[in-house]
């Protein structure tokens, strides 16, 4: 070889060395991140929670073995938005990996969360959630896809958390949506809109009646900030059937419990009754014999279109 080649190749050897020495080393290494969060959740699907190069600012949460997916057995679609506007979906992983394990898609708007660390970047954009929606239609379309005719495209739910639930609020009206789930939120009324954070999407109570589909409303009782504002919605919302279903454990609900704690179980159980028409998970929110209302500190709501 060369000698002069054989100079400047150690060189930018050197060069390169020097850089990483000083903390400013540069890596090509874009390998998708994936990890499998408390050993794939307690559902029969073991799910893995991942990155997608073609789907930016999002995190996927998917079973982990596809071949058992198909088009007589889809995957229904959650999309989720995070609670502070976050731009990572780093308090609700354990949440939305136990929904995953129970044969789910979850789209989590915002990257892959940091072991450990909470996201302090930029806040998330309500779109990410119509783009999620978009991605998954194309990819069951897609040919070269992994998730080809595997998903339930008419089986897709929206939800979020504080303020990624006033974005789930302010998409409402795609007709794409099946089943709404808004947590620890709600819109706020004009005398409250002040104590608002900066930057979230601020719809007026109007925006409701725009809601199409079924609706679900999981607070965290009185103590939750969001409760006023969540049941003034609830109480609301006639036109369509909906519920609100309380735990007393305030704003900051269940999720980072493990796999979820008690707001997994109750959010599974309207999942699996809205798309895949589960008759045992209706029990959870049927009749005034409701399960839920039997469960340690829950109560339940619901409207006059609700069984």
């Amino acid at each position: 070889m060369n000698l002069k080649l054989l100079l400047h190749r150690g060189m930018a050897t050197v060069v390169l060395m020097a850089f990483c020495l000083t903390g400013m080393c540069i890596t090509t290494d874009d390998t998708p991140k994936s990890q499998v969060v408390e050993e794939g959740g307690t559902g029969p699907f073991k799910a893995v929670m991942k990155e997608d190069p073609t789907l930016k600012e999002h995190t996927i949460f998917v079973p982990q073995d596809l071949t058992i997916f198909n088009e007589k057995t889809p995957l229904p679609v959650l999309v989720w938005g995070n609670g502070a506007c976050a731009n990572s979906p780093w308090e609700h992983y354990k949440f939305l990996n136990e929904i995953a394990s129970y044969g789910y898609i979850v789209l989590a708007t915002g990257f892959f969360p940091e072991e450990g660390k909470p996201y302090r970047g930029p806040m998330s954009r309500t779109e990410q959630q119509i783009e999620s929606i978009d991605w998954i239609i194309a990819q069951n379309a897609d040919k070269n896809s992994p998730y080809y005719k595997k998903i339930a495209v008419d089986n897709i739910a929206v939800a979020g958390m504080s303020c990624g639930g006033l974005q789930t609020l302010y998409n409402c009206a795609d007709p794409r949506i099946k089943t709404l789930m808004v947590c620890n939120s709600g819109l706020f009324n004009e005398s409250n809109a002040g104590s608002a954070v900066g930057g979230m999407p601020m719809p007026p109570k109007s925006k409701l009646k725009e809601i199409h589909s079924s609706i679900i409303y999981i607070l965290g009782g009185e103590t939750d900030i969001a409760y006023g504002n969540g049941m003034d919605d609830f109480h609301r919302i006639d036109h369509v059937p909906a519920c609100a279903a309380n735990l007393p454990v305030g704003h900051g609900g269940t999720y980072a419990q493990p796999h979820g704690g008690e707001f997994s179980v109750v959010a599974l159980a309207w999942l699996n009754w809205q798309l895949k028409g589960d008759v045992k998970a209706a029990k959870m929110f049927v009749g005034a014999d409701n399960e839920l209302s039997k469960r340690e500190g829950w109560t339940l709501e619901k409207n006059a279109l609700m069984p």
